[in-house]
């Protein structure tokens, strides 16, 4: 059975009622070159007490290649363990992390294992994507935020909390090998410069950004470049001290210009839109038919004068009925602002299908003065 609801949520800024809502640039880019990099390993986690995978052929090879290692030869066939799971282990390192230093990691089984809980990773190496570099290395017991207990198959009863299957390790993992490093610093004719990348490329909020940093400074350093990537100069006098130039410039503020967006979420039926979405005048029919249909078994039990070994007569009943609700041709006026449109929907008491329906119509007649996002 499933449980329909909606939600439409303003997402106050720009000129709202609250007024103009201003964000930090620091919350909204990051420095171009200054990224994570992905590395990966395929390890095997251990003390899982009868939760492991169930006799899988990749999971024996590993742990029999794992006692081979270790000067212990045992044929794969020959391994009978459940106290085994070969996992998939991810992180995620910094260019600005050294050889030493320690990253968190992610943990998945791959295989048919019950729960990690309880569960101690052997020592994995994580690589890159040419699979040849090492990058770190990590070991040690897992920290799953889930559990599963009972039994299965018929007359068993099981329960199970949140997702037992995925773990982490907080700093589990070890740096060995720097990841490769991007150029932050880039040089030009003009002299030495870096670039702001957008999280929303914009070309509004990109020319924003820039005026609100130029605004800061009086030999206007910033320029945006295209709806991404706004270039920052840096002048000479902070050349030796990049760090604090940029410690600047993130906090400053400035008032993003919000694009009009209606994100659907079918499959939890949640509508999330933006303040600036603006919907014509228009008129709402909104029809649905309900039919539910209920099958019954009743039994007639042999009355008192029925002959000697007559049997219970077992007989169906079909009960259906159809339930219909017509809201009938509603006017609506313009409303220009995300208070209005909700109001305005939510009294025509209908569930979110309904209004998820309601909001693709409206973008097909132009109507709905936004862009769909679908999820």
């Amino acid at each position: 059975m499933h449980f329909y609801h909606w939600i439409i949520i303003g997402l106050l800024m720009g000129e709202t009622l609250l007024g103009a809502v201003t964000t930090r640039i620091k919350d909204v880019t990051h420095v171009r070159g200054i990224s994570d990099y992905g590395v990966s390993g395929i390890g095997l986690v251990v003390g899982l007490a009868g939760d492991g995978d169930r006799s899988q052929i990749y999971t024996l090879q590993a742990f029999s290649n794992l006692l081979k290692r270790n000067n212990i030869l045992v044929p794969p066939d020959s391994i009978q363990s459940k106290n085994v799971a070969i996992v998939e282990v991810q992180a995620l390192i910094s260019s600005s992390e050294k050889v030493g230093s320690m990253v968190d990691v992610t943990i998945s089984s791959m295989g048919d294992a019950k729960s990690l809980r309880g569960g101690t990773l052997l020592r994995t190496l994580l690589y890159g994507p040419d699979q040849i570099t090492a990058y770190a290395t990590v070991q040690g017991p897992i920290s799953v935020g889930g559990f599963s207990a009972g039994s299965s198959g018929a007359g068993g009863a099981s329960i199970t909390k949140n997702h037992p299957l995925v773990g982490q390790i907080i700093k589990g993992a070890r740096v060995v090998t720097e990841v490769p490093e991007q150029t932050v610093v880039k040089q030009s004719p003009e002299g030495a410069y870096f670039e702001l990348e957008l999280a929303q490329p914009d070309y509004a909020n990109a020319f924003r950004i820039a005026n609100a940093i130029n605004a800061e400074y009086e030999d206007n350093p910033a320029s945006p470049e295209n709806a991404r990537y706004v270039r920052v100069n840096i002048p000479n006098k902070n050349m030796s001290n990049f760090v604090g130039y940029l410690a600047q410039i993130e906090p400053l503020t400035f008032t993003p210009d919000l694009r009009a967006r209606v994100l659907i979420s079918e499959k939890t039926g949640i509508i999330l839109a933006t303040s600036a979405v603006k919907i014509s005048s228009c008129a709402i029919a909104v029809g649905e038919v309900t039919i539910s249909i209920a099958n019954q078994q009743n039994v007639a039990m042999p009355g008192a004068l029925a002959p000697a070994g007559a049997e219970a007569v077992v007989t169906n009943a079909t009960d259906a009925t159809v339930d219909t609700k017509d809201t009938g041709l509603v006017p609506m006026d313009d409303m220009p602002t995300i208070q209005e449109v909700a109001q305005s929907l939510n009294s025509l008491g209908i569930d979110s299908p309904a209004i998820i329906s309601i909001f693709q119509a409206m973008e097909k007649i132009g109507a709905l003065q936004a862009e769909i996002v679908y999820q």
